[in-house]
């Protein structure tokens, strides 16, 4: 099998397994108990939070485990729209966020909360000066991703947080970097971002654990889970200590000759964009620059007869439609992309479709904010048929 979708998530290193497995045979007591076992267990997590914290730049105590990057998003928007509440009721964020930022905005939105959403340019990336447009004084929150989980396109998250400080706003920067960390350079304490959202799966950690980058001079965050005040006071439950435990192992394996790691993964893109713009119909979409994202469109690709490809989707998010899949031997998938949704989608009825190409209604995110035109759409609606 040849997996090829590491956006979405990654192989767990037997190092990761083993570390987590001896956390639940040996290690399972309780972080809050007050004996011997629980002490332990409460050292464990400690341990684990200061060597995420020291690859992230960091320091140990601005660092808040949760249950994944999606809680760790939720817990941000919320946090900063109540921490904002008596200055006013404006949030900026992109029309490419993932659907963990985008659904709560939305949330938001419905409970009284004005929502800008700011469109990508044809090469799939947001400025500065986009956000300089929309910034007001009743702006509470900005949202702005560090890569782009389908394009790749890096966001310029340092230079916003310099905006957000020369203009003297009091609205809070939030960055879902679920995509970057570890991939690119990442420095919340360095560039002045107040809120980061991580998770463990992207990296070769395990499913079911994230974090949240909390500024450590802001006070009085509002917790998004209400209980036992584990976490600082700051996210109640009970400690996955095993998860926390792969958590930390994969970044240390991570660590390990990453610069060469990342060098060999930015030359395998370079290979394969160039092999794949060799076929004909083959477009690029967007120009990213993470090194670990290619995205692209096609009308036809065989699959090779000996193996099984798991390729890239559309997008990882859950909301996406698969754009491949494991094929039988010798199956040939015909994937048209239509320019616009397809009929029965929200928005404009235009474009081409493949035979025998089947639809429903559409959910994507760029019709769901009746960004019609956003150059990526060329991408997002797919259908399949098969010869």
């Amino acid at each position: 099998m040849i997996y090829l979708d590491h956006a979405a998530t990654t192989p767990l290193p037997e190092a990761v397994a083993d570390t987590m497995y001896d956390v639940l045979r040996h290690q399972f007591g309780n972080p809050s108990a007050q004996y011997p076992l629980g002490r332990e267990a409460k050292e464990l997590v400690e341990e684990a939070r200061r060597t995420i914290a020291g690859a992230l730049g960091c320091q140990p105590s601005a660092l808040h485990f949760t249950s994944c990057g999606t809680e760790s998003d939720n817990w941000a928007i919320r946090a900063a729209a109540w921490q904002g509440r008596h200055t006013g009721r404006h949030i900026i964020t992109t029309a490419v966020e993932h659907s963990a930022v985008l659904e709560p905005c939305r949330q938001l939105e419905q409970e009284g909360y004005e929502v800008t959403y700011l469109k990508p340019d044809r090469t799939g990336h947001i400025s500065t000066g986009q956000v300089a447009e929309a910034l007001r004084e009743d702006t509470v929150l900005v949202s702005v991703m560090l890569v782009n989980n389908e394009t790749g396109c890096l966001f310029p998250v340092a230079d916003i947080a310099r905006l957000l400080k020369e203009r003297g706003s009091r609205a809070l920067l939030h960055c879902d970097a679920v995509q970057g960390f570890l991939k690119v350079p990442c420095d919340p304490a360095g560039w002045g971002v107040d809120l980061m959202s991580l998770s463990a799966h992207k990296i070769g950690g395990p499913k079911g654990i994230g974090a949240l980058y909390v500024r450590p001079d802001l006070r009085n965050l509002r917790p998004l889970l209400a209980g036992g005040g584990q976490e600082m006071g700051l996210r109640s439950g009970t400690e996955a200590t095993a998860q926390i435990a792969g958590f930390a192992k994969a970044v240390v394996l991570r660590q390990e000759g990453l610069e060469e790691k990342l060098a060999h993964m930015a030359r395998i893109k370079a290979y394969c964009r160039e092999r794949l713009l060799s076929i004909p119909g083959v477009v690029p979409v967007g120009s990213g620059e993470a090194p670990h994202i290619l995205a692209g469109r096609w009308w036809a690709i065989p699959v090779p007869t000996s193996s099984t490809i798991w390729a890239v989707r559309a997008s990882a998010c859950p909301q996406a439609p698969p754009v491949t899949g494991a094929r039988p031997a010798g199956a040939m998938p015909l994937w048209g992309w239509i320019k616009g949704p397809p009929p029965g989608c929200c928005g404009s009825a235009s474009g081409r479709k493949p035979r025998r190409a089947t639809s429903t209604p559409c959910t994507r995110r760029c019709c769901a904010t009746k960004i019609r035109d956003f150059p990526c759409c060329e991408g997002y609606h797919a259908a399949m048929s098969e010869t």
